[in-house]
């Protein structure tokens, strides 16, 4: 049987019983072989609808679409990060709007100071009252002793960076694995090699920026880790995109550099293979910094793994 070592290395083999590892050592060679995937970074693949990233799944058979990005946070992410400072009826919206003024989060209105004043008792000013979360429809001229809470505070930093982030697109991850079913099956306990498209749009970094009354946000997204589901209870972390396997290249009929289940599946089997990218989009404007966490999810691939037969005499 084959051994292996610390970090997923397979370990040097002993004296006794080389013949049988040197057949295993062949037969991992040439299945990797006759499973060897193109080193080019491309490939066929499904394509998403009009306006719509979260669909595609890179390979050389179609896989089974997953549920990709969408989300909860500028960017259209279905990451973590902090709530958004002001809300209406579950969802986001500016504090404050050229047209409409400062939002009230207490009442669901934007309040602006109306120009010009009409005759008013003194102390009081006539505000333009945009209620229902800014419905133009739903406008009304109402006097007040002093602006309501919220009205004339500066940009918030951190709702720029969620409209910077707003204008870039963190597509999910297009992913590809060898062996691959339509070249023929794995081998139990041989290592599978996992890759994903490195272009910025799936792995980073992106840049963007927002500006609101002179105040200016800059973010940077990239992605920090890719978390790879191998199907039969196994997540596999790496902090690269992978490496594509090249059945003619250096490391053919070994294990992958940078991003590899070493040890391969322990049973015979047809298992579903998606990976999560994980990206941090570091903000910084107005004296302030913070990060917004985001995560992609990619299609599933199958990998079909087969029981290894030795031959020993």
């Amino acid at each position: 049987m084959l051994t292996w070592g610390g970090g997923g290395v397979p370990a040097r083999p002993t004296r006794a019983g080389t013949p049988r590892r040197l057949l295993l050592a062949a037969s991992l060679a040439l299945l990797l072989t006759l499973t060897g995937v193109p080193a080019r970074a491309a490939g066929p693949g499904g394509n998403c609808p009009p306006g719509q990233n979260d669909c595609n799944v890179w390979d050389d058979e179609p896989g089974v679409p997953g549920p990709g990005g969408g989300g909860n946070t500028g960017g259209g992410g279905n990451g973590s990060g902090t709530a958004p400072k002001c809300q209406w009826n579950g969802r986001a919206i500016p504090c404050y709007h050229d047209q409409l003024g400062w939002f009230n989060n207490a009442d669901g209105c934007y309040y602006k100071l109306a120009e010009p004043q009409q005759a008013a008792p003194e102390g009081k000013q006539w505000y333009l009252q945009t209620c229902n979360g800014g419905d133009l429809g739903a406008q009304t001229m109402v006097l007040r002793d002093g602006p309501p809470p919220g009205y004339g505070a500066p940009p918030d930093p951190e709702e720029l960076a969620r409209r910077a982030l707003a204008s870039i697109s963190l597509l999910p991850p297009r992913i590809a694995v060898a062996p691959r079913r339509s070249k023929g099956p794995g081998l139990v306990g041989l290592p599978v090699w996992m890759w994903a498209s490195s272009g910025s749009s799936y792995f980073g970094p992106l840049h963007a920026s927002a500006s609101d009354r002179g105040l200016t946000v800059r973010i940077t997204a990239r992605v920090t880790r890719i978390v790879w589901n191998m199907g039969d209870g196994s997540s596999i972390t790496c902090r690269k995109p992978g490496t594509p396997y090249a059945a003619d290249g250096p490391r053919a009929g070994l294990t992958s550099p940078d991003c590899g289940y070493h040890r391969g599946y322990a049973r015979a089997g047809t298992y579903q293979v998606s990976a999560t990218t994980y990206w941090t989009v570091r903000w910084v404007g107005g004296g302030e910094s913070g990060d917004i966490a985001q995560s992609r999810v990619s299609g599933t691939v199958p990998v079909q793994i087969n029981e290894l037969q030795v031959v020993t005499r």
